[in-house]
């Protein structure tokens, strides 16, 4: 059975940065496109940033695009997503999803195929 689980929220200070990862069971992402997504409270879920495995094809949501970075790890079942110079206004909780091809085109919440079950991320002013 593949599952995503996320990890590396917190709460942290306007200005500071957070790692998170994003580490998969059951499959690799040798061969998947890998893509964070945020969701804050009253809001609906939104893209964050997607990264195909093999490398080429990065896109970054504008409102953080510059400050996120999304990268492999050292092994083929892990992703990051770094962020710096957090804002109040990045406080969500943030899920990682697979989908198990690879793709160089933006893909929708709808075609991705895994989901993590979240970690919360708050930024305090």
């Amino acid at each position: 059975q593949v599952q995503l689980a996320e990890s590396g929220g917190g709460l942290v200070s306007t200005g500071n940065s957070l790692r998170l990862s994003c580490a998969a069971s059951g499959r690799t992402f040798s061969s998947a496109t890998v893509g964070w997504f945020r969701q804050a409270p009253g809001k609906e879920r939104e893209f964050v940033a997607q990264m195909s495995y093999t490398g080429g094809s990065t896109y970054y949501a504008d409102s953080v695009r510059g400050r996120f970075t999304i990268s492999r790890g050292n092994t083929r079942n892990t992703v990051y997503l770094q962020m710096n110079s957090l804002k109040p206004e990045d406080t969500a909780v943030y899920y990682c999803a697979a989908r198990w091809r690879l793709t160089t085109v933006l893909l929708s919440s709808t075609q991705y195929d895994s989901w993590g079950q979240g970690t919360q991320v708050t930024v305090s002013s």
